[in-house]
Parts: C-alpha cells; sequence; structure tokens
C-alpha cells in the first residue's frame, strides 16, 4: 500500500486558513450546503462568462483567421485523415500544433465556414477553463471563496478578451483546457501517488503542448504548487525527478517550436533586433503587464516593438522584476501563496516575453491567458490575510470582490465589441497606439477587400513611412494602386516588395497579374511560375497561371493548372468555374 504524502503544517497562525488537500473535506455527501453552494458559484461563473462574450455569436473572422481557417486548404476540407496527417506534420504559421489545427478542422466540419459558431468554441472552452481553474483551486486550498474570485478574475479580465473572441487563438484557449487538465490530474497524482495517476498528467501535458508550446513552463509551475499548497515535504530532488518525463516533453517542444518559427520566417535574428533591445522590452513589459492588470485600458490587437524603450520603464521593470523575486523569496515560508503566485507569473511568460523575439510585436494581450493566474492567485489570498491583519469587517471582502468583477465584466464587454470585425479592430489599435505599421497596413488590406483602394492608399503609405522593409506591404500598396488604375507604380512597387524579399510569392503572383494586364502574357506566366516554384500550394496563383495560359489558347495547360488549384483548395469557387468553362472550350476546339 502506497503511503499519502505528508503536510507541513503552517508556519504561523494566518497560513493556518489554507488547508492542504488532505485537509480538504470531500464535497457533496459531507457537506451538501457547501456542495450548493460550490454549484451556485459554477453557475454565477458560467453565467457571466457568458454573458459578457454571447456577441461573439455574430463576430466575423479577424486578421489571421484566414492563416488558420478561411484560406487554409486543408483546414477548409475540414476533418479528413489527409488533413490530420497534414496536422501533424505543418509547420505552418510558423508553429507546430496539430491539435490545434485539428480543433479547426473539426469546426470546419461541423459548422462550414460560418465563424460564429466557431467562436462559441472559444467561449465554451474558455468557460470550461474558469470551471477547472475554479475546482483545481478549491481541491488544492479548500478556499472556496478565494478560488472562486481567481476564476471570475480568469474568466472576465479584459486582457483575457483577445484569447476568446479571435478564432485563430484557439490554440490559446485549447492548450490551456489542457493545462487545467493536467493540474487536476496532478492534484489527484498527489493525493494517491502512482503510475495510473501520473499518466494522466504526462497525457494532458502533451497535448497542450500540441495545442500551443507556450505550456513548456508547466513542470515549473508544477514544483510551485509542491511548494504552495500542496506543501509536499521531502526530497527537493525527488520532487524534481519526479517531472523528468515532462521536463523531456518540454525540451522537445521547445526544440520543435524553434525550428517550426525559423522554418516559418517568425524568429527575428540578433541583426534585426539586437539583444539589448529585446531585454530592454522585455523587462518593461513585465511591468506594462501588471499595470494593464490593473488599470485594462487602451488593449490593442498589436502593440509595435518600439527600438527606442524608455530607459525608466526598463529600470522600472529591471527592478520590479528583480525586487518582487527576492521580496517572494524572503516572504515565501510565511507566505507561501505569494511566492507561488508571483513566480508563477514571472516564470509563465518567460516564453513569450520577447528575449526570443517572434513577430514583431512588443507584447500580446494572449499571452497573459495563463500567467495573470499567479497575480490573481497573489491577490485573492493576500487580501484575505491583510483583511485578517486589519480587522476589515467580514461582509467587506466579498462586496469588494463582487465590485471588481463587475468592472471586469463591463471592460471585457466593450474591449469585445472590436474585435466584430477586421475594420473595427484596427481602427481601434490605431486609436490607442503610435507608430502602428501592422494596423496601417492590415486595415488598408481591409478597405481593400470592402471595394475602397482609393482609402487603402493611405494607409498602407503610413505603414511604409513607419516600417520601409515591408516586403509585404509594399506589395499591398502595388494592389491598391493597380485597382485604381495606376499601373506603372503598382508595377514599380511590386519591384520594390521583390527587392525587399525576392522570395515573396504575393509579390510575385500580383506583377505577374499586373503584366498580365498590359499583355505581357509571356512575362506574366514566368512571374506565376516563380510564384509557384516558391510555394507549390499558392492555389491562388495556379489559377492565375491558368487564366494567362487559357488567354494564349493554351486550354490544356490552363485545365492542369484549375485542377491543380482545386485540388488544393476544393472549395475555390473561381477556379471552379474557370475549369469548367475551358473545359467548355475545350470540347468546342477551342472556339
Amino acid at each position: 500500500m502506497k503511503s499519502r504524502p505528508t503536510v507541513r503544517r503552517p508556519a504561523n497562525r494566518n497560513a493556518a486558513a489554507y488547508k492542504s488537500p488532505s485537509a480538504a473535506q470531500p464535497p457533496a455527501a459531507a457537506h451538501p450546503f457547501l456542495s450548493k453552494r460550490l454549484l451556485l458559484a459554477c453557475v454565477l461563473l458560467i453565467a457571466a462568462t457568458a454573458t459578457v462574450y454571447a456577441p461573439v455569436r455574430h463576430f466575423g473572422f479577424v486578421w489571421d483567421d484566414a492563416a488558420y481557417v478561411t484560406d487554409n486548404a486543408h483546414v477548409a476540407q475540414g476533418l479528413t485523415w489527409q488533413g490530420a496527417r497534414w496536422a501533424l506534420t505543418a509547420t505552418a504559421a510558423a508553429n507546430w500544433h496539430p491539435v490545434t489545427w485539428i480543433s479547426h478542422m473539426l469546426d470546419v466540419q461541423l459548422y462550414g465556414m460560418d465563424a460564429g459558431p466557431q467562436h462559441v468554441t472559444n467561449l465554451i472552452l474558455h468557460i470550461l477553463n474558469a470551471l477547472l481553474l475554479f475546482g483545481v483551486l478549491y481541491r488544492m486550498t479548500a478556499a472556496w471563496g478565494r478560488s472562486l474570485f481567481v476564476a471570475g478574475l480568469f474568466a472576465l479580465h479584459p486582457l483575457h478578451v483577445e484569447s476568446v473572441a479571435w478564432v485563430a487563438e484557439r490554440k490559446d484557449v485549447l492548450s490551456a483546457f489542457f493545462w487545467m487538465l493536467a493540474l487536476w490530474a496532478y492534484v489527484s497524482y498527489v493525493r494517491r501517488p502512482g503510475v495510473r495517476r501520473y499518466l494522466p498528467v504526462v497525457l494532458w501535458f502533451s497535448l497542450g503542448l500540441m495545442a500551443k508550446p507556450m505550456l513548456v513552463t508547466l513542470p515549473f509551475v508544477l514544483l510551485l504548487l509542491d511548494f504552495w499548497p500542496l506543501a509536499r515535504t521531502g526530497s527537493k530532488a525527488r520532487l524534481v525527478l519526479e517531472k523528468a518525463p515532462l521536463f523531456a516533453l518540454a525540451a522537445v517542444s521547445s526544440v520543435l517550436t524553434v525550428l517550426a518559427q525559423r522554418h516559418g520566417g517568425a524568429v527575428s535574428g540578433l541583426g534585426r533586433v539586437p539583444f539589448g533591445i529585446r531585454l530592454a522590452n522585455a523587462l518593461a513589459a513585465y511591468l506594462t503587464y501588471i499595470v494593464k492588470m490593473l488599470w485594462p485600458a487602451r488593449l490593442a490587437a498589436f502593440y509595435p516593438l518600439d527600438a527606442s524603450t524608455p530607459v525608466w520603464r526598463t529600470c522600472i521593470g529591471g527592478v520590479l522584476l528583480i525586487g518582487v523575486t527576492a521580496l517572494a523569496i524572503r516572504a515565501g515560508r510565511r507566505h507561501g501563496y505569494f511566492l507561488t503566485g508571483w513566480l508563477w507569473y514571472a516564470g509563465t511568460l518567460v516564453p513569450v516575453i520577447g528575449l526570443v523575439q517572434v513577430g514583431g510585436q512588443s507584447m500580446a494581450d494572449r499571452y497573459t491567458y495563463v500567467p495573470l493566474i499567479g497575480l490573481f492567485v497573489a491577490i485573492a489570498w493576500g487580501a484575505v490575510e491583510l483583511a485578517a491583519r486589519w480587522r476589515i469587517p467580514s461582509p467587506a471582502l466579498p462586496l469588494a470582490a463582487t465590485c471588481v468583477l463587475a468592472l471586469c465584466a463591463a471592460l471585457a464587454s466593450a474591449q469585445a465589441r472590436y474585435w466584430s470585425d477586421s475594420a473595427s479592430l484596427w481602427r481601434r489599435a490605431l486609436d490607442v497606439t503610435e507608430n502602428n505599421y501592422v494596423a496601417h497596413n492590415n486595415l488598408g488590406g481591409v478597405l481593400m477587400k470592402q471595394g475602397n483602394p482609393a482609402e487603402a492608399i493611405p494607409h498602407l503609405a503610413e505603414a511604409l513611412r513607419i516600417k520601409p522593409d515591408s516586403a509585404m506591404t509594399q506589395s499591398n500598396l502595388g494592389v491598391a494602386l493597380m485597382e485604381t488604375g495606376n499601373l506603372d507604380e503598382a508595377i514599380r512597387q511590386f519591384g520594390e516588395a521583390l527587392r525587399i524579399d525576392p522570395a515573396l510569392p504575393e509579390a510575385r503572383d500580383k506583377l505577374a497579374s499586373a503584366l498580365a494586364v498590359e499583355g505581357k502574357l509571356d512575362q506574366a506566366i514566368a512571374q506565376y511560375t516563380e510564384a509557384l516554384r516558391l510555394d507549390p500550394n499558392y492555389f491562388e496563383a495556379h489559377n492565375d497561371l491558368g487564366v494567362a495560359f487559357a488567354r494564349q489558347g493554351k486550354l490544356d495547360e490552363a485545365v492542369q493548372q484549375f485542377a491543380e488549384a482545386l485540388r488544393i483548395d476544393p472549395g475555390y469557387k473561381d477556379a471552379s468555374e474557370n475549369l469548367s468553362r475551358a473545359r467548355s472550350l475545350q470540347g468546342r476546339g477551342g472556339q
């Protein structure tokens, strides 16, 4: 028979309120009133979260949703064996996250390309995450009020809107779901250690890593929970060794992630973003995330990386990180929740804090989805301890907690509205940030899709003023100019884009289209062919090349290109119509 882990007694009277898992009473049978109270708490948590995010069922696709869903030929086919094999090997979107891809495929299989139900899937996962967080904290501490407050902050905080209201951030809510399940399984393992109870921890952790590799920090968080609130005694080396399989999985996931991001061109080299700038931004970000947690105003979908981060912000961020960490370690014996909460926050941000720069952002609201739990825990347990020390009347804390959650709900509801469509999202980003070339470029793209290329041109030009070396923005400006009839300037912009990045297939495809408009079909075909050499799965280029061949009377070659476009994306309507027409012309001898 396996012995149960010993429980370390609290070091002071204040800590006595924090019961260990073994001290926590089982739910329903022994305490029916408590069971009803917990059930009511879950109902309130579900109702509040669903009310705040109810409008997302009417939201559309935005931003990277094209890469993840609408323009992804593999996802567009729904859940198939071929798609599943692709998901397991693909490094698309500069990541290896097959479970995320499969979840999107399942959505398309069930709902088609309707964005509303896919948003609802995100919401359901978010609600489940909040419920699991509440349950895990209650199982570990038996403190239902504080556990509910932490879960409420997690569910309703405005910084988490991005993870819920953006379909492409399925990886956030899905990976966190597996994170919570791993925590739940770990508590069961700690209560009754054994291989059968350890294997679920490994399983949920593995699935979480395959949804989003940011979960690599979970083994470290489990060590923090061993200290508080699980109060596991014994050899520290044994506790670390116990998690060796998890550390091994984290190491493998980290290597795969770096390889995928380098292959996708998402990792900036030291030459482009010097380490000093990265470090300054990382230290400032630790401070900024806390400020935005306390005062969640001026939130944006994209915060551009500024090479001239204010020195004072970097210094304060560095002092905060070092000083609070030292204070937490010193106070950890008496206030274990503070040490665990702070190191949870500081540690889980490490993969996304910017020391390895991925993309052009300085920070992102979605990066706080799991890390802020640590600060929420420190705040909840610290508030109860301070209230007891200062002898604050007992009704004051629940009342204050209710007011805080109500304010978070109101702010989150307002923030969610900006995610309803792409135009609102990027106009808001321009309102609350400066020199945001991504927002200008993306808003220009939205305006072009809406049939307003003339309105798009100033935004694209401003994006180039801010970031002159953006080949994609040059290409987008060329498209806008071409659509307004300025063909010569459009061709010049495409040429400039290819000078910056000769391997950009989109620029070659658009340059070819401009040459085709001028009647230079041979040159256009050469550019289409080069675009397809760079990206053989570029189905739009296959279709465009087919049109060029058809204009030359080469119907056999045209049919081949249209068929290839449809093979890659069976739902591509233009290619389907062009293929039917080309075959019809073949049947009439090309007449």
